[in-house]
């Protein structure tokens, strides 16, 4: 927790001094009602936390710790309204609390806000490479969310298709927080190489997670109806796992269940999550999460960076495949 606990109260404080409370009202506070809703920040605490690092003071990083988390929340935005969300972090989505053109506008607002932030970092001659490193960050993200929807009409999709695009829907943006840090904290281009790897498998890892809680979490925890991606039809790991392994009259009973767009929704959750744990999934989930944490983790220790510093990266990886929202 030594991350959280140090860099978590940093950039609330950011936040607060950062306000995004401004006229147009109708435009800025479905900004601030997104960014007000909690979250872990994650990513801006690895930004920091890949600045610190390499010696360098973090709070020199703050502004590219808000880009990523102001660009995080407007993927958010956009993504509930693509997947028909009603809850975001247990509180109505933003398209649902205001309406669908408001939130498409205002998300649109937040990517302009992001590039604000990261141009405001005071060493400006780190400007163009972090503007290219948020540049590619971002067109992976938006790649990683093309093959997401594309995933959900297709019949044909493989675990290494899954995994490549959660990779850049998810862990592209942590590697590219822990990028940005790494660049204003001074990095040399192997720690560069180094850091970039920890953050792309404990990224995977953590998506991997999140579609394991979706399916096996505490509603109030997780923040949002268990077993949404199941009734959105999402080929996830588990669900293609399932398809390997299952017995004929398993794999079937399991394709019906995730082509049903009609009947009781409860059920289908029920029926689909009851295949899942026969076929013992959940613990192939944990076994697989943990594959990517130790990989993460060998990476660690090829970096140069403080001891301290790599101890609470180590720590945040082991973090990421226990926690429960």
């Amino acid at each position: 927790m030594q991350l959280i606990q140090r860099f978590y109260p940093v950039i609330m404080d950011y936040l607060e001094q950062n306000s995004f409370v401004r006229e147009p009202k109708g435009l800025y506070e479905p900004v601030d009602y997104i960014m007000q809703l909690g979250g872990k920040r994650l990513r801006p605490i690895l930004a920091l936390a890949a600045c610190d690092l390499f010696g360098t003071d973090y709070k020199k990083a703050l502004p590219a710790a808000l880009a990523v988390e102001v660009f995080h929340n407007f993927s958010l935005v956009h993504d509930d309204i693509m997947d028909d969300a009603t809850l975001r972090r247990g509180k109505p989505t933003v398209h649902e609390k205001y309406d669908t053109n408001t939130a498409i506008l205002s998300g649109d607002v937040m990517l302009i806000l992001a590039y604000k932030s990261l141009c405001e970092t005071a060493d400006k001659s780190l400007t163009p490479r972090l503007i290219d490193i948020f540049n590619e960050t971002a067109e992976l993200v938006c790649e990683g969310q093309q093959y997401d929807m594309e995933f959900e009409t297709s019949d044909e999709i493989t675990i290494a298709q899954y995994l490549k695009m959660i990779e850049l829907k998810t862990a592209a943006l942590l590697r590219g927080s822990l990028q940005m840090g790494a660049v204003i904290g001074g990095v040399e281009e192997d720690d560069f190489y180094h850091i970039s790897e920890y953050g792309r498998k404990v990224g995977i890892a953590f998506q991997l997670q999140d579609d394991f809680l979706d399916t096996f979490g505490d509603n109030q925890k997780v923040g949002k109806k268990r077993g949404g991606d199941i009734l959105q039809n999402k080929k996830t790991w588990m669900i293609l796992k399932a398809y390997e392994v299952a017995d004929p009259e398993r794999k079937n009973a399991l394709k019906t269940w995730m082509k049903d767009k009609t009947g009781d929704e409860d059920q289908k959750i029920e029926a689909v999550t009851k295949i899942l744990e026969d076929l013992n999934i959940p613990d192939m989930t944990v076994a697989l999460m943990k594959k990517y944490r130790d990989e993460a983790l060998d990476h660690l220790t090829k970096l140069t960076g403080a001891k301290a510093a790599v101890s609470g990266l180590e720590e945040l990886a082991n973090l990421i495949i226990v926690r429960d929202y």
